[in-house]
């Protein structure tokens, strides 16, 4: 006999064994929620999304420490712009040397993006801020 459970059935499947879902163990799955589980196979080999490439260890500290680098910069070209005075995009565009637009989401994006220590440590030498190196040796640079 097939169980119901609050008014929903059940059909047997084999797919579902082994997990823990209370009908599944039992090679139950749920006809309203997944009437073709049973029936579906994975698509062709040659169909199929490559896996996405592992970041190296060496890369990861890398970035680690552009991360870093990338917080002290933008902390210390955002209290030279207070320090100035300086608050509107135009402002902090026409300081920077680059667009408005540019120049507030560089300062404040929070995705990490290749390039944008580049841009910060230009846009700090363009405004004469010296950047703090990290307090401790074994830290990231």
């Amino acid at each position: 006999m097939i169980p119901t459970h609050l008014g929903f059935l059940y059909q047997p499947c084999a797919s579902f064994a082994g997990t823990n879902r209370p009908f599944a163990r039992r090679g139950l799955v749920l006809v309203a929620a997944a009437p073709d589980i049973c029936g579906m196979s994975l698509p062709p080999p040659d169909q199929m999304l490559p896996a996405k490439p592992r970041i190296t260890s060496e890369k990861r500290r890398r970035r680690t420490a552009d991360q870093l680098r990338v917080i002290r910069l933008r902390m210390a070209i955002g209290r030279e712009l207070d320090n100035r005075g300086i608050m509107t995009p135009a402002g902090i565009g026409a300081a920077l040397g680059i667009l408005p637009a540019e120049a507030t989401s560089l300062l404040n994006r929070k995705q990490w993006r290749e390039g944008d220590v580049a841009l910060l440590e230009a846009a700090a030498a363009r405004l004469g801020v010296q950047v703090p190196e990290p307090a401790r040796d074994d830290w990231p640079s």
